[in-house]
Formats: structure tokens, C-alpha cells, sequence
């Protein structure tokens, strides 16, 4: 088992904070939320770790010297989503965890036990634009929205099986063969392909983790912390 871990993004809606720092390594509770990820992971012994880098590539060289972890450079970071960044690692992919980088993860609900491809969800209200979960009464995912409102949405974790993989892998290069990628997230090649995969949802807190991905969302998740 691994875990793939994508901090490839420019993080433009935290500046001025990322203008010298990958959103990633922003810190949250008194770490860099990268290094928060990092030691959940090996704590329940998980010690293959990627990280995709892009933005500020040269910022990562201590994360690798000081938790052994491998660096794998986006070089097209501020010309695609991160569908791309997912290509580059798509040999990696099959029993791995993959983890957005700029999600603080408040407790250590990673499973090292887990053997089917899950998506890890916690029950939030009053968003926008946010990918819902749809799922039936084995928790088995039948569809991905992206809508507003309430809901179990993806929180930027999530787990993929050998099996699932391959299906993956190969819708994968079919788009990226295409060209017409510009505008996809990976999680599309999944959505789109949801009834050929056995993906389950794993019901978390809501506050069990939290995406960083604002200067308002920082703001609300110390705040979060400071009165618990």
C-alpha cells in the first residue's frame, strides 16, 4: 500500500500567504498540512509516500529529506487541472491512497486495512460547487453531482483498489491520448465511469478534515480549533 499525495496547485485564492509558499505547506495547528498527512500516514504504517509537486517545486526538497518520501515534479501545473498531475503518477496508482495536499486532516482516520476503493466523506451544509456523493444502502457509490447546498461530499481523500485501477488507468490514457482534458478534474474519470467500479463511501465527521482552500476557509479552521 502507498499514498499519492497532490500538491502540484498554485493555490491562487490564499494569497498572499502562497506567493512564497505551496498551499500545502501552509500551516494548520501548528504544522504544514503536508507534514500532517505525512505522519497520519506512517503512523499507521504507511511509508511509500509520493508527492506531486508544481508550484514552488524547490519549497518540497525538505519533505523529502526529512520523511523519505518520493518527489515527482508536474511541470504543467499552471496549464491543467490535476487530472494531468494523476497521469504522471498512473503507474503508482493501484492500492494506494490519494490525498489533495491542501486538505488539513483534523484526526487520523486513514485505514490501513482497507481493501476496497472508498471514498472518504463527511456530511457538510451551505456549500457550493462541491462534489456529492450519491450512494445506496450498502454504501455503494451510484453517482457523483457536483452541486450546492447539503450533503456527503468528497473531502480529498480516498482509496483505490488493484481492480478499479486498471479500469481507471485506461480511461486515463484515453483522455489524456484525446487532448481534451484541459478542464477535467481526475475524480471526473471516476464520475463518468462510476458503474463500471465497485467504489464504497466511508462515513466520517464532519470536522474529522477540512479543505483549505481560501483565505476564509484558513480563517474558519482555526477559529474551529482555537475553541475546541
Amino acid at each position: 500500500m502507498r499514498a499519492i499525495l497532490l500538491a502540484a496547485g498554485m493555490g491562487t485564492r490564499l494569497r498572499p500567504l502562497t506567493i512564497d509558499t505551496p498551499k500545502s505547506l501552509i500551516s494548520v495547528n501548528g504544522k504544514p498540512m503536508l507534514e500532517t498527512q505525512i505522519q497520519f500516514l506512517k503512523e499507521k504504517g504507511i511509508e511509500d509516500i509520493i508527492v506531486v509537486t508544481g508550484y514552488l517545486s524547490e519549497k518540497f526538497e525538505y519533505i523529502k529529506e526529512k520523511y523519505g518520501v518520493k518527489l515527482i515534479h508536474n511541470d504543467k501545473y499552471d496549464i491543467y487541472n490535476n487530472i494531468y498531475t494523476m497521469y504522471l503518477v498512473r503507474e503508482y496508482l493501484d492500492d494506494s491512497y490519494v490525498i489533495d495536499a491542501d486538505v488539513y486532516l483534523h484526526k487520523n482516520f486513514i485505514d490501513s486495512e482497507i481493501d476496497k476503493s472508498t471514498y472518504f466523506s463527511g456530511y457538510k451544509e451551505g456549500f457550493e460547487n462541491e462534489w456529492i456523493l450519491e450512494f445506496d444502502k450498502n454504501n455503494k457509490v451510484t453517482n457523483i453531482n457536483v452541486g450546492n447546498d447539503k450533503g456527503y461530499i468528497l473531502c480529498g481523500v480516498s482509496y483505490w483498489s488493484k481492480s478499479d485501477c486498471k479500469i481507471i488507468v485506461e480511461k486515463l490514457n484515453e483522455v489524456i491520448n484525446s487532448g481534451q482534458f484541459k478542464d477535467l478534474y481526475w475524480d471526473d474519470i471516476v464520475k463518468d465511469n462510476i458503474s463500471k467500479l465497485d467504489v464504497q463511501i466511508r462515513k466520517i465527521q464532519s470536522d474529522d478534515c477540512f479543505e483549505i482552500d481560501s483565505l476564509k476557509d484558513l480563517e474558519n479552521v482555526k477559529k474551529y480549533i482555537s475553541i475546541k
